[in-house]
């Protein structure tokens, strides 16, 4: 089966840990005997003079480059931030076709595998119906939970809900919404994320600790999440000022970048806990593991999640997760030892905190459950998907056109 990827949530050559769970999925996917994988990952334009901005080093980026084996495609189309976000999809869409047919032409497609409702998805579906390819659409989180609150963002996404030729999201919740913004789509499939046991798995906590410059008698917790609001990174904060009066011994290592960094670091010293926090900005995903070894706990204190990665890859490495009852969450720490689901605020995730860092955790149980997790889990159901639904939708298409 010859697959095009289609999302612009895939690594590159400057951005490496960017979209790293897709490039995990499929690749898997690619590994599969019988199975062709393009991808073809979108980028806005940027002119050369850009270079050394945040925006700019998108000029740097290859047109065409090798990734993981994949061949990856970095098609460039039109975008003023904010400014075309109500077009971002059709934008997408038009600087993407001519190479999408160049590319079907060649070595003809059976199905587009996209990513991301919007404005990816709108661009998939639109690809899909000029090059008559069926679609298999993934929501993943603020697509779905976010962009439907823009008025003129919402009909595109029902449109493209409606139009593609099967759905599916990375957790319940997210399947639920989408059924409740389009009643008429057949319930969407649930495909969650899986995890690198490679790079993710147990070591000796005082040795990751000693790597990463950590004192071995506290009680250390480790947040991996972008720094912004829909994160709930406030409330972990709020709950260290509570921990340290209650468990002083507990230090809080928050690892990642966004904007919300300044006002972070000033509500830590608002609320006298900037002792007890440290922010230590992004943290390659090959290194990762480190950290998570060194922890008593991890805490994911998200207001909203799709499938969160960081909690799988805390578990692979056998370190219990405090997290809230969001996405998927819930599913993945369904088994109470395996962590503490707690709710979207400070007294109840310094609660669950308190709980953790004094319970004795099965660590080597916790990994083993994780492991069950397994991208070539993963890549099979999507392969059967794939397979028993969209492959003969593209013999119909194909009949319609010869008629």
């Amino acid at each position: 089966m010859r697959i095009l990827t289609f999302t612009t949530l895939f690594p590159n050559s400057l951005a490496p840990d960017f979209g790293v769970f897709l490039l995990q999925r499929v690749s898997h996917l690619a590994g599969r005997s019988g199975n062709d994988v393009e991808v073809v990952a979108p980028l806005p334009y940027a002119p050369g003079f850009l270079r050394g901005t945040s925006r700019g080093y998108i000029s740097a980026v290859p047109k065409t480059e090798r990734i993981a084996g994949l061949r990856v495609h970095h098609p460039r189309y039109p975008l003023l931030p904010g400014i075309s976000m109500p077009a971002h999809g059709l934008l997408m869409y038009a600087g993407c076709l001519n190479l999408m047919r160049s590319l079907h032409q060649q070595q003809p497609f059976d199905c587009i595998d996209a990513h991301y409702v919007f404005p990816d998805g709108l661009a998939a579906v639109l690809l899909g119906k000029s090059l008559r390819l069926p679609v298999m659409l993934t929501a993943r989180g603020s697509d779905i939970h976010t962009f439907p609150k823009f008025t003129t963002i919402r009909p595109q996404i029902c449109w493209t809900l409606r139009n593609a030729t099967r759905l599916a999201a990375v957790s319940p919740s997210l399947a639920q919404i989408m059924l409740e913004l389009e009643p008429s789509i057949p319930r969407p499939e649930v495909i969650g994320n899986g995890v690198d046991t490679m790079r993710f798995y147990p070591e000796d906590r005082l040795l990751a600790r000693a790597k990463i410059g950590v004192d071995p008698n506290i009680k250390l917790i480790v947040s991996v999440a972008a720094l912004k609001h829909v994160k709930g990174i406030d409330l972990l904060v709020r709950a260290a000022s509570l921990l340290k009066k209650s468990t002083p011994q507990c230090r809080l290592l928050f690892i990642g970048k966004g904007p919300d960094l300044s006002t972070l670091q000033r509500l830590a010293s608002q609320l006298d806990c900037a002792d007890t926090c440290k922010f230590v900005g992004p943290v390659a995903n090959d290194k990762l593991r480190d950290f998570y070894n060194a922890a008593d706990v991890t805490c994911l204190p998200s207001r909203n999640e799709g499938w969160p990665n960081v909690v799988l890859e805390s578990l692979a490495c056998g370190t219990p997760v405090v997290g809230t009852r969001v996405g998927a969450v819930p599913e993945l720490l369904s088994d109470a030892g395996s962590g503490v689901l707690v709710n979207a605020s400070a007294e109840s995730i310094h609660q669950g905190l308190c709980e953790a860092v004094v319970r004795e955790w099965n660590r080597d149980a916790i990994a083993a459950r994780a492991r069950s997790h397994s991208w070539d889990k993963v890549a099979e159901r999507v392969e059967a998907l794939l397979q028993h639904h969209l492959r003969p939708e593209r013999a119909v298409l194909e009949k319609a056109v010869s008629v």
